[in-house]
């Protein structure tokens, strides 16, 4: 499989991550923490992509689920996670093994993968499902034109405490964080490998504001090299750079969410591909 992949920021600025194996690609998104941590989340995010990577490598053949759930059972340890003040990763994994493509993602990011006759999505939607007070309350206020002032951050404070509340538990969602228990509430699927050309991993700040702008084309997006990923994810940049700063258009909790895009091809050969643009984000 050839592998090509854009972030915005580059990596150590911002929480997105990239790893690759042989067979595999995961990308990771470390949440964004408004209430304070014990760990910034890019660090989490580093360890926990690390651990998985020595996961994958040990053990090629494994269930994704099991993988993970090593992996955060080593990141915990190395870090000595074991409060209630833990940061947390979302995951998105693609391997291909034994004639098939086994995904994985746990987490509000997404993995578009071919049909054959078009693009289809994996993702984990049981954060938003919750629907919670604050989470409305700040759009709303953006739409009116609030931008993101004080009254912002102090309203994605109150969000993060009520989601602190539900994660991690029956009814709530589920993520990357210390518990090794949460990786098997991901969602998983198992494709052909004769049938499936092409799968791209995505960050919700990269899919959310190019799903706006129409930029979506998930299939011609698998095709792009490293450097059209980059100006694509640099295209979504700019646009609420100068186009939407306050969020009016789009209602997002930051004006610039870490954007990253890996694209996985079929093609027969191996490879990974690499491009990123170093602007931190705002």
């Amino acid at each position: 499989m050839r592998i090509s992949t854009a972030q915005l920021p580059k990596p150590p600025h911002g929480a997105d991550r990239v790893v690759a194996t042989g067979n595999a690609v995961v990308v990771l998104d470390g949440a964004s923490a408004i209430e304070s941590v014990s760990i910034p989340p890019g660090v989490y995010a580093d360890y926990l992509g690390a651990s998985i990577t020595a996961a994958l490598t040990a053990r090629p053949e494994a269930a994704l689920a099991s993988i993970l759930a090593e992996a955060i059972e080593a990141a915990a340890r190395s870090l000595g996670l074991t409060g209630e003040d833990c940061p947390s990763s979302t995951v998105a994994m693609a391997r291909t093994t034994g004639g098939q493509i086994d995904l994985l993602v746990l987490g509000d990011s997404f993995i578009f993968y071919d049909t054959g006759s078009g693009a289809a999505v994996l993702t984990d939607d049981r954060l938003a499902a919750l629907g919670l007070p604050e989470q409305r309350k700040y759009r709303e206020r953006l739409r009116a034109g609030g931008g993101y002032d004080p009254t912002h951050r102090a309203l994605l404070r109150r969000l993060q405490r009520q989601q602190r509340q539900h994660r991690n538990r029956p009814e709530g969602y589920w993520i990357a964080e210390k518990d090794p228990a949460a990786a098997g509430h991901a969602r998983t699927l198992t494709l052909p490998a004769s049938t499936t050309c092409w799968t791209v991993l995505a960050t919700d700040g990269a899919v959310n504001t190019a799903q706006h702008l129409g930029l979506d084309d998930w299939q011609a997006i698998a095709h792009y090299d490293p450097a059209e990923l980059a100006r694509l994810l640099q295209r979504c940049h700019d646009w609420e750079e100068h186009t939407d700063p306050g969020g009016q258009r789009l209602p997002r909790a930051k004006r610039h969410d870490d954007k990253t895009i890996a694209s996985v091809r079929q093609d027969g050969s191996l490879g990974v591909r690499a491009a990123a643009v170093d602007e931190s984000a705002e």
